[in-house]
């Protein structure tokens, strides 16, 4: 069980970490630069080739990482921690969706992204202490 202020840590921490990994996917143009960059780790790596980004791919990426973006802001901004449950029912639904993507041949550095959502969908999850109150 967690204390609420070591619950609290792990909210914020999450939120932090969504910025930082979702940005690159907000616009046309950091979602090229990493399609690119990541294209690269694939060659250095041996791994397939990705594949080019269509119209829709590009689409529901930046909708995908604009969403994200906006709801980490919110998380940071309000500071509540009751948004984590929220949260944590969202990463539980990306982790699947990318265990899927797995299934169907995307790139194993999806591992990464899967283990991660995982982890703070488990930690959002934990149950947290009640602080008791004096009458």
């Amino acid at each position: 069980m967690l204390s609420p202020i070591a619950y609290h840590r792990i909210y914020r921490l999450s939120a932090w970490y969504d910025l930082l990994v979702t940005w690159p996917f907000a616009t046309p143009l950091t979602l090229a630069v990493f399609w690119s960059m990541m294209g690269g780790l694939h060659d250095t790596m041996g791994l397939a080739p990705l594949p080019g980004l269509s119209v829709y791919a590009v689409l529901f990426a930046n909708f995908f990482g604009s969403v994200v973006l906006i709801w980490s802001v919110v998380r940071l901004r309000l500071n509540d921690v009751r948004l984590a449950r929220y949260d944590a029912v969202g990463r539980w639904a990306f982790s699947a969706w990318q265990l899927y993507a797995l299934s169907m041949g995307a790139s194993p550095i999806l591992w990464g992204f899967v283990i991660a959502e995982i982890t703070w969908a488990i930690l959002q999850s934990l149950p947290v202490k009640q602080i008791e109150q004096t009458a």
